[in-house]
């Protein structure tokens, strides 16, 4: 669980991040969440985009992605959701918050 500052510092990162995943209207899918796994374990924070044709809201998404997942939160602002897991890998360089 992030504290406040934690997620202001990642909130901060995430705003010059560039969305790396789409979600549209097939919604959370099982191919998604591997993808989404592998991408947070190589770079701990991400920021996805929420598509206008999706039938769910991105707030409604960021919970199920997060619980999946086992991510914390950062930011769900409009059609965006930042979502951080800190990796077990070795060989990357780690956000410090």
């Amino acid at each position: 669980m992030l504290t406040s500052k934690e997620r202001k510092t990642l909130s901060g990162i995430g705003q010059g991040l560039e969305p790396v995943f789409q979600i549209g209207k097939n919604g959370v899918t099982e191919t998604l969440l591997k993808e989404l796994g592998d991408v947070l374990e190589a770079r701990e924070l991400i920021k996805i985009s929420v598509l206008r044709n999706s039938d769910i809201e991105a707030k409604e998404i960021v919970e199920e992605l997060c619980a999946s997942l086992g991510a914390d939160p950062v930011s769900c602002v409009g059609s965006k959701i930042v979502i951080y897991r800190k990796s077990d890998r070795k060989d990357i360089k780690h956000i410090e918050i």
